[in-house]
């Protein structure tokens, strides 16, 4: 829940000029998150954002490039530890993880942002990753195994 939670606060100040932590916590509640204003803190200083102005006077959390690449980072570990097997069926990838790694990948494999794929769903082992197009399922396939070559 964590690494969704974060991704989704880098997508919220990515998208809006948040300048405080109430704002963003209940930015967070509104897209469905049950947080507390400690949580949202802790969030801020793992992420190690920071407040850069904007328009001269007006400040916003915004997410440092070398955290952006820790994330990036974190990110590629989890497909690369997690992902067992990757098949196409139809407009579906099926990803097998190992037990319990499945919401992880997903989160991931969100995080990656292939304008292909449309969303994830995830159980305890498997991974459905919905591709726009059964055309591009074999390139999405390969692209996913090219990240975790």
């Amino acid at each position: 829940m964590k690494i969704n939670r974060q991704r989704k606060i880098i997508e919220l100040i990515n998208k809006y000029d948040i300048d405080t932590q109430q704002e963003l916590a209940q930015r967070l509640i509104d897209e469905g998150f049950e947080v507390t204003q400690a949580t949202v803190s802790r969030d801020i200083r793992e992420l190690n954002l920071t407040k850069v102005t904007v328009d001269g006077n007006k400040q916003k959390y915004d997410v440092p490039a070398a955290t952006m690449t820790s994330i990036n980072e974190k990110y590629m570990s989890v497909l690369k530890d997690g992902i067992v097997s990757i098949e196409c069926a139809g407009n579906i990838i099926v990803i097998k993880t190992i037990s319990g790694m499945a919401m992880a990948v997903g989160a991931a494999l969100d995080a990656v942002n292939h304008e292909e794929i449309i969303g994830t769903i995830a159980g305890d082992d498997t991974l459905m990753c919905v591709v726009k197009n059964a055309n591009n399922c074999q390139s999405v396939k390969e692209y996913l195994e090219n990240l975790i070559a």
